[in-house]
């Protein structure tokens, strides 16, 4: 890995974590709040690339893990990532990971609405398929109500697929993968 690229990964990863001091958004009905650290994830994947966007936020969760407080509402250490949460959180690298590889797939002929459905598909739809189980099964709930309830993230979900995906197409020209491409 280029030195670049692990500067990216960091920052990255220090974005990621500020836009968890974003207050949440608590619903009430379902213990997992709304925050803009997805819009985070799916920036990473739509901008960086696959293996860069995934080590961005598994660098974020190590120093969630170690205590500091990146978390949506200052939360921080290991305690907060064993909650109902920890779906979410983990499914994170993955969904960012899965944005870039398919990113790249594209990258050729990349088109705004391109990037709207990977980030749809891989930011929103596997992200809630891995969250939503998981939070019903340490809440001691139906999966089918989790994943019900996990359809309250879908409006403000597809608002920050589309904004990840208009940013990251604006920066395509000092995206990593645009240097991977023309370096091929």
């Amino acid at each position: 890995m280029k030195t670049r690229e692990m500067v990216l990964a960091a920052l990255f990863a220090a974005f990621i974590g500020v836009l968890g001091f974003i207050p949440p958004i608590p619903l009430g009905f379902i213990p997992v709040p709304v925050t803009a650290q997805t819009l985070g994830v799916m920036l990473a994947g739509c901008f960086l690339g696959r293996k860069t966007a995934a080590l961005s936020v598994i660098l974020l969760i190590v120093l969630v893990a170690l205590g500091l407080p990146l978390l949506s509402g200052g939360r921080g250490g290991l305690s907060h990532l064993i909650g109902p949460s920890i779906g979410y959180i983990f499914s994170w690298p993955v969904a960012a990971f899965c944005i870039g590889w398919m990113t790249e797939k594209v990258w050729p002929k990349l088109k705004t609405w391109k990037v709207i459905v990977i980030n749809f598909v891989f930011g929103v739809v596997l992200v809630s398929l891995i969250g939503a189980p998981v939070m019903a099964f340490i809440t001691h709930t139906p999966v089918w109500a989790g994943l019900a309830g996990a359809a309250a993230f879908l409006p403000g979900d597809c608002i920050k697929a589309v904004l990840a995906a208009i940013i990251a197409v604006q920066l395509k020209p000092i995206s990593p993968i645009e240097e991977k491409v023309q370096n091929t």
